[in-house]
């Protein structure tokens, strides 16, 4: 038993360094299509939910990149795939260079060990009858962290990091005798505990004041840099990716429509769904009580029987008849390198990417 956990570890070690050397992608995902099946009576086949259909990207380590997109629109389940809890039908998750459908069941709680989550809800996530000490001990005893000098050691380290000082103020309060900003900062530092490589935060300030938005944002870019992490910010907000995020891809129905720098989203977005998201988005600005925002009527579509070619094209107003209702759009390269966008109305001066 021994041996073969020795030789685990190798396996992942030799991932890392091949991962540092030849410039791997921490996270790939090719084609990746995750459907759940539904069934009629409990038995009879009655078709799939195509929650993520056909998503591919890359991420390098110490990247940030924002999954954005309305309720519906797959980003839940994408993550959770991610994190190894959903299975897809088809295509491939690869983390450090290695695909996830070929780990054993130990390798894989080795991965889920390199990836830490930040849940939307700070009170909801943790443990209403453990301490903070106790909820920051969890995950360390799960993985095998024995001694218990090391753990305190490990415990007072990240909260420091996380700005939860003095430390011996918050160890041994309980989840309701914090405030929501100081409960997501104990989130963080639980994600940041066994040391990962990865944070995927779902929606990470939604549920905040907004006078601590930013500063819990700004927290997570300085753990990023300081511990060279790759991090994936999952939100329907893009008020908040400019503080955060490196490049954004927009999700709409299960599939990714655009993929760009935070620059080229914000300022020269390509796909008509980006642009309604953009003016769907609420900025303190007394001019926005004066002008109109004209936004694309309607509700994503179902994804049991998502609509023939473009899914977007029953809402948008530059739908191309006979085209964008019949063949799914490739994806297109019309403007600078690395701009890209599934968009038929790009067909004359884009070219495929």
């Amino acid at each position: 038993m021994e041996n073969i956990q020795k030789t685990d570890q190798n396996q992942v070690n030799t991932m890392d360094n091949a991962s540092k050397n030849n410039g791997t992608p921490l996270l790939s995902l090719k084609n990746l299509h995750v459907w759940f099946e539904l069934k009629r009576w409990g038995f009879a086949h009655a078709g799939y939910v195509r929650a993520v259909d056909d998503v591919s990207f890359d991420l390098h380590r110490g990247d940030a990149i924002a999954i954005v997109g309305e309720s519906g629109s797959g980003k839940t389940s994408l993550m959770k795939t991610i994190l190894g809890i959903n299975r897809p039908i088809k295509g491939d998750i690869f983390f450090d260079g290695q695909s996830l459908s070929e780990l054993n069941p130990r390798q894989l709680r080795e991965f889920r060990s390199k990836i830490g989550f930040v849940q939307q809800d700070p009170y909801g996530a943790l443990p209403p009858f453990m301490s903070v000490r106790r909820i920051l001990s969890e995950p360390l005893i799960i993985n095998g962290i024995k001694d218990p000098d090391e753990r305190e050691e490990r415990i007072r380290k990240v909260m420091s990091e996380v700005k939860l000082n003095p430390v011996d103020d918050f160890i041994e309060k309980f989840p309701h005798m914090l405030s929501g900003g100081q409960q997501q900062r104990v989130v963080i530092a639980r994600a940041m505990i066994l040391g990962p490589k990865l944070i995927v935060a779902d929606e990470p300030v939604s549920m905040l004041d907004a006078s601590v938005r930013v500063e819990i944002l700004k927290l997570l870019e300085n753990l990023q840099h300081s511990h060279d992490l790759a991090v994936i910010y999952i939100t329907h907000d893009l008020s908040t990716v400019r503080y955060f995020s490196e490049r954004i891809f927009v999700m709409y129905a299960g599939q990714l429509i655009e993929k760009s720098s935070v620059d080229g989203i914000l300022s020269n977005h390509l796909h008509p769904y980006t642009d309604a998201l953009l003016k769907g988005t609420s900025e303190p600005d007394a001019n926005n009580a004066k002008i109109f925002k004209e936004v694309p009527p309607g509700e994503p579509p179902s994804l049991v029987n998502p609509p023939k070619g473009c899914r977007f094209h029953p809402r948008c107003a530059k739908m191309i008849d006979g085209l964008c209702n019949v063949e799914d759009p490739p994806e297109f390269e019309p403007a600078e390198p690395g701009h890209l966008t599934f968009c038929w109305l790009y067909k004359q001066n884009g070219h495929e990417s």
